[in-house]
């Protein structure tokens, strides 16, 4: 499924978000930036360990990553130029500032594709696992997100991809584009 906002084609993908074509794959990491299960850990299989190595160059740096932020490291073996580090909220019941970082997280990553020349990025659902943020509400924050800062921004990324893992996921962000009537 597929539409349009301003310049940024938005696609949503039942995939593997490690087999992406596109200039940047976001990561949805941890605070520390080591190495995780879910996403996190694919991404870093499958990209090698030179991702390792420049998440580790960043916390030695700056000792991580705060939730609600983003870093950006090389992608190693992925077919990416590049790997966005966002670090999603955990979910305490919705009453907690989730929503805000949840977004923050998509505005930030979208912010370092721009500063980075990406015209073509892909994102996977954040915060979505073990952090246990309900994936339909997610899908809702997402997409604002993404919209929100297509319009505003003369710069956002041609291409923008939700590359989601299994069929329940993919459901849920299809029936929230169909919410934001995008």
């Amino acid at each position: 499924m597929q539409t349009q906002i301003v310049q940024t084609n938005l696609e949503l993908i039942q995939g593997d978000i490690t087999k992406a074509h596109v200039d940047a794959i976001v990561n949805a990491a941890n605070n520390a930036l080591v190495g995780g299960g879910g996403v996190d850990g694919a991404i870093r299989r499958a990209g090698g360990d030179v991702i390792e190595n420049a998440c580790a160059e960043i916390r030695s740096r700056e000792g991580g990553c705060p939730t609600g932020k983003a870093v950006i490291t090389t992608a190693g073996n992925l077919h990416a130029k590049y790997v966005i580090h966002t670090v999603g909220p955990v979910w305490e019941g919705g009453n907690s500032g989730e929503a805000e970082l949840l977004a923050s997280c998509y505005q930030e990553s979208l912010q370092l594709a721009v500063e980075n020349g990406v015209q073509s990025i892909a994102f996977p659902s954040i915060s979505t696992g073990i952090y246990g943020y309900p994936t339909e509400k997610a899908a809702l924050v997402a997409l604002t997100a993404v919209k929100d800062f297509s319009e505003q921004s003369s710069a956002a990324p041609a291409s923008v991809q939700f590359v989601l893992f299994d069929d329940a996921t993919y459901t849920c962000y299809e029936d929230a584009l169909r919410t934001l009537n995008l």
